[in-house]
């Protein structure tokens, strides 16, 4: 029976087990597509991803990227993870940046003193929702109209739509109705409150993925970057910003935002949890 090279990490956290958790599988090229995807749904996580050699010959490694229901061509925790195990695994870049090849192309990610940022990719939809989804939406989340102050796709390849709401405590109160969510990314993100809030933090966010193995996300990239784009451009954000997720699951993910010229990079610390053998 194969081997292969297996870690685990807990990605834009610091503490393990206060982040977003990761399985990677490296080595992963002889695997068959079904492989992978059993393998996903078994580890029950948001996502697994999977190491290969590149195709691209400007990359330095190539990641697939599965949730527990299907493949993803880009996401945002698991390019952070998976290039950390990567790296930890003896991996050497041949430039200054690292170069990830996934669904989308090509990513480049580069190392910010112990943490990893990931240039955020161009969104393939952006703009307002239809008022037929936002109105679904409303109501999944049991919200008032004027609780919602503004609305956009955010759309990166994972499928993000978002919502502004007016404060943090606003985003930690909602429970959503995920029957109501089916087929949906859903991100909500609120300003925090220095004066009462009390975190470390300028943004709220939430993530709502409706019939995954983890139907709420507690840090995401992917998010985060098309959400850095939409607040960024219309300049609801400052050039750099920390955002908090996973609070209501008891999670203290931080996630770090910074546009600089034009270019906005999203990063975060990674920490390695698990490293061992994995036999399919």
């Amino acid at each position: 029976m194969p081997t292969f090279d297996f870690k685990q990490l807990d990605v834009f956290s610091r503490v393990a087990l206060k982040g977003n958790p990761l399985a990677v599988v490296l080595g992963a090229d002889s695997l068959s597509d079904q492989q992978m995807a059993d393998f996903a749904q078994w580890t029950n996580l948001s996502e697994t991803t999977f190491l290969l050699q590149p195709r691209d010959p400007r990359a330095d490694y190539r990641v697939r990227i599965f949730t527990t229901v299907q493949e993803l061509p880009f996401a945002g925790h698991p390019t952070l993870g998976s290039c950390q195990a990567w790296l930890q695994a003896g991996g050497v870049p041949r430039g200054s940046e690292i170069i990830q090849e996934c669904e989308i192309g090509l990513v480049r990610i580069r190392r910010e003193g112990d943490e990893l940022a990931f240039i955020a990719p161009p969104l393939i939809r952006s703009g307002p929702l239809d008022v037929e989804l936002l109105e679904r939406v409303r109501l999944a989340l049991n919200l008032e109209p004027e609780a919602i102050l503004r609305s956009q796709w955010v759309d990166n390849g994972a499928g993000w739509l978002a919502l502004m709401l007016t404060d943090r405590q606003a985003v930690l109160a909602l429970q959503p109705d995920y029957s109501k969510l089916l087929g949906l990314a859903v991100g909500v993100i609120a300003p925090c409150d220095p004066a009462r809030d009390e975190v470390d933090a300028q943004f709220e966010v939430r993530a709502f993925i409706a019939g995954d193995g983890a139907p709420e996300d507690p840090a995401t990239g992917s998010l985060n970057a098309g959400l850095a784009q939409w607040l960024l451009g219309e300049g609801l954000a400052p050039d750099a910003y920390v955002v908090s997720q996973g609070t209501t699951m008891g999670r203290v993910g931080r996630i770090r935002v910074a546009r600089q010229g034009d270019e906005v990079w999203i990063g975060g610390a990674v920490t390695l949890c698990i490293e061992g053998c994995l036999r399919l």
